[in-house]
């Protein structure tokens, strides 16, 4: 059984790990500083950052994945969404149904704190990901384009 608890100031070890695979998953690149600013953002209760960490029992409770996630209000619904920026899974955890908790969870808090909807991107090349997430969800037809100053 997969267990899922709030990230704590406890967890920056292993969220940084799982937060640098990640980036270079992407093949991407998130300066210090920001990662830093993230994590300080993630355990300010004031901040609309929440983050999920996942441990797995049968692994000695190690951190096998986490899911950085807000609500946001939108004017497309009376409340508002639920919305899933980043998910990982520690490759060695994937296929056991890391990911599949995460987002289950992010769910069933949405719901509880009556938010409308829950959404999440995630790109198209990304097979493995969308095996999940074709289980979880549909598609809503829609392309992400962004400019970055």
């Amino acid at each position: 059984m997969i267990e899922i608890t709030h990230a704590t100031a406890a967890d920056e070890a292993d969220w940084t790990r799982l937060w640098g695979a990640y980036v270079r998953f992407y093949k991407s690149h998130v300066p210090d500083g920001v990662t830093r600013a993230t994590w300080r953002r993630i355990l300010d209760p004031e901040h609309i950052f929440r983050c999920y960490i996942a441990r797995d029992p049968a692994q000695g409770g190690r951190a096998a994945g986490f899911a950085l996630h807000w609500p946001h209000p939108s004017s497309w619904c009376a409340v508002g969404d639920m919305y899933l920026e980043d998910l990982y899974v520690d490759p060695d955890a994937r296929g056991q149904g890391v990911g599949r908790a995460l987002i289950e969870t992010i769910i069933e808090a949405a719901k509880a704190e009556k938010y409308d909807r829950v959404y999440w991107m995630t790109e198209i090349s990304n097979k493995t990901a969308r095996t999940l997430y074709d289980k979880l969800a549909r598609d809503d037809n829609h392309i992400r384009y962004r400019i970055e100053f």
